[in-house]
């Protein structure tokens, strides 16, 4: 299993891009400089931050060159529980504190920078409550919590009301003097000013450059987000600050239009976005050699190998994507170049992601995502474990197919495959056998609904092909998804205990007639069910063993001799022998039966025999 976390072990070759990043940092030399890191949800821009900390923290400092001092914020975290935009100025200003006291320097400045962000907290607060009132809606926070005293006060005074007033005045006057502490008359754009100078002097103080690195930002509701890049905006454009902003810009763009209702106008959206972000960066997206390169080295991980030999291997890896413009691969041959011992588990999985890569990185429900290939393999490695654990023997490579079709193909296609599978008495998905032969070949092959998808013929050429192979282990430990009905499920014991005679020993069913006359039709249906997909496999069609457990399902429900007749009748006659023809003659359906092999072409010794038998 690989959990879902941001990592600085780069598994997809991301510090070149990252290095970039740190690199514009350091360019900048201490001018304000503000980049977004864009891409979709899970394709890697947590780890992207990560990444470009490390390579920061790992560059040998020039002369002259600041330190870096680093602020991590996740505005998701949050939500619900906090004002982001104060939340944000509260966590720079703690870690300026800590840097200061750590360094004996620039206490003073901090200690100012401090008080103005508790101010701008309580003038929020005041404000909210303000805006409250002055819209006929209850107030909020210890103001609130007054003003609701005083709604009570209306109705006429008691103990208790008096004590709860001097409990909230008293905790008003504490919060007050804690955050406010006032010695000159302010105002909102002084404090505001006042802030942005106290950190610049900070930061000066300290020599340092700060680096805020702010992510998830695309996973907050709109309101969060706007309050989040308002936060920046007070920071941003001063000496001495790098801002790295990990989010999808579609979603940030989103969260403006709702902030600006009513404004349907897209270059103010964009407006409004560059003027924050000043070097807009994209996640890259993963090929094949990429997605390739990533399932194996998760394989790695979770290997037995020792630490020393996945570091190494993964080095490797990430230096040869490098050059995959110059036609390098990465892929099991290169892998096992590298002289490490490979265990041979860990060479079979490297053949899955052999198989799987291309898919994984066209699919439209992967598309090359990091974090919905590792849920993919996730589950995968859960299926396994069950297979183990029940001892159901499963193959991977089949595993891994099957998951992969039931992750993005049709969920009508998957629930029919399933059905062909339980239908079949060996578990085989026949339906499939033409279209891989066809999709193999590279042979014209039109599909109807729901299998005429593009991932169904690219799914059809993937190794093993399964229409001869048994799937209902595969399926059995994927019932998560849909549960696995086989026609034995609606047999009783009795009628399951006859089903495994007839099959096992069609040849003595004549001695199960009284215990097969007892049984429901519905379970006689079942059991020709399975009798005649039996029968099928059989290539020549005398007296088969075969065909006597049919005939005794037939006597003892003479429903099911019409289903006899008619699996004869579709029987290509060049199988029909003449010796069937005296065995089936006494049967009350015979007569249609011979009079469609003496009008077909059935050979001329049968024919003779069903002349002979009328004759008799």
């Amino acid at each position: 299993m690989w959990p879902d976390n941001e990592t600085d072990r780069d598994f997809l070759n991301f510090s070149g891009v990252a290095e970039t990043v740190a690199e514009i940092i350091v360019q900048a030399a201490g001018r304000p400089i503000s980049i977004g890191v864009s891409g979709a949800w899970g394709v890697g821009k947590s780890s992207m931050i990560k990444l470009t900390q490390s390579a920061l923290l790992a560059r040998r400092a020039g002369e002259g060159e600041r330190p870096f001092v680093f602020v991590e914020f996740n505005a998701w975290l949050y939500q619900g529980y906090d004002d982001a935009r104060a939340a944000l100025m509260d966590v720079i200003a703690t870690k300026l504190e800590a840097e200061a006291k750590a360094r004996n320097t620039g206490l003073d400045k901090v200690a100012s920078l401090i008080k103005r962000v508790r101010w701008l907290r309580v003038a929020k607060l005041v404000g909210g409550t303000a805006v409250s009132l002055a819209a006929g809606l209850p107030p909020i926070g210890l103001l609130g919590e007054l003003w609701g005293l005083g709604q009570r006060a209306i109705g006429g005074v008691d103990k208790a009301l008096i004590g709860d007033a001097e409990k909230q005045l008293g905790e008003a006057a504490k919060t007050g003097s804690e955050l406010i502490k006032p010695e000159e008359e302010t105002s909102p754009p002084k404090e505001i000013q006042a802030l942005r100078d106290d950190f610049e002097a900070t930061l000066e103080a300290l020599g340092v450059t700060l680096v805020v690195l702010i992510d998830d930002l695309d996973r907050c509701l709109p309101e969060t987000t706007i309050s989040t890049l308002e936060a920046i905006r007070l920071f941003l454009f001063l000496k001495n600050t790098a801002f790295v902003i990990a989010a999808d810009t579609d979603m940030i763009k989103h969260a403006v239009r709702r902030h600006f209702v009513g404004v349907n106008d897209d270059v103010l959206v964009t407006n409004y976005f560059d003027k924050l972000i000043q070097v807009p960066i994209r996640v890259p997206p993963l090929g094949t050699q990429e997605v390739r390169a990533y399932m194996m080295l998760l394989y790695v991980d979770n290997s037995s190998l020792d630490p020393a030999d996945r570091e190494k291997i993964r080095t490797a890896v990430c230096k040869q994507l490098r050059r995959t413009w110059e036609g390098k691969r990465v892929d099991r041959a290169f892998v096992q170049s590298l002289g490490v011992t490979l265990p041979e588990d860990l060479i079979g999985r490297f053949d899955t992601a052999e198989r799987l890569a291309a898919l994984m990185a066209s699919a439209s429900g992967i598309a090359g995502n990091p974090r919905l290939i590792k849920r993919f393999l996730n589950a995968l490695s859960i299926r396994m474990a069950i297979s183990k654990a029940q001892g159901v023997g499963v193959d991977e490579a089949v595993l891994a197919k099957l998951l992969l079709f039931e992750r993005l193909g049709n969920p009508k296609a998957y629930a029919e495959l399933m059905a062909s599978v339980s239908a079949n008495e060996r578990g085989q998905p026949t339906l499939l056998a033409e279209w891989e032969a066809k999709a193999v070949a590279g042979a014209e092959l039109v599909l109807s609904p729901p299998w005429d998808e593009p991932f169904v013929l690219e799914w059809l050429t993937l190794t093993p092909h399964l229409a001869e192979l048994d799937l209902r282990g595969a399926l059995y430990v994927s019932r998560e998804h849909a549960p696995l009905i086989t026609p034995e499920d609606r047999l009783s014991s009795e009628a399951a205990d006859l089903l495994t005679a007839l099959l096992t020993h069609p040849d003595m069913a004549d001695g199960l007639a009284d215990r097969l006359r007892v049984l429901p039709r519905t379970e006689t249906t079942v059991l020709m069910d399975r009798i005649l997909e039996r029968a099928r496999a059989e290539q020549e069609w005398g007296v088969p063993p075969i065909l006597q457990a049919a005939l005794a399902i037939a006597h003892a429900d003479p429903v099911q001799g019409a289903r006899v007749a008619a699996f004869l009748r579709d029987r290509p006659h060049a199988q029909i022998q003449p010796n069937i023809v005296p065995r089936v003659a006494a049967e009350p359906w015979a007569g249609g039966l011979f009079e469609s092999w003496t009008s077909g072409s059935v050979s001329p010794p049968v024919k003779a025999a069903i002349k002979t038998r009328r004759g008799g």
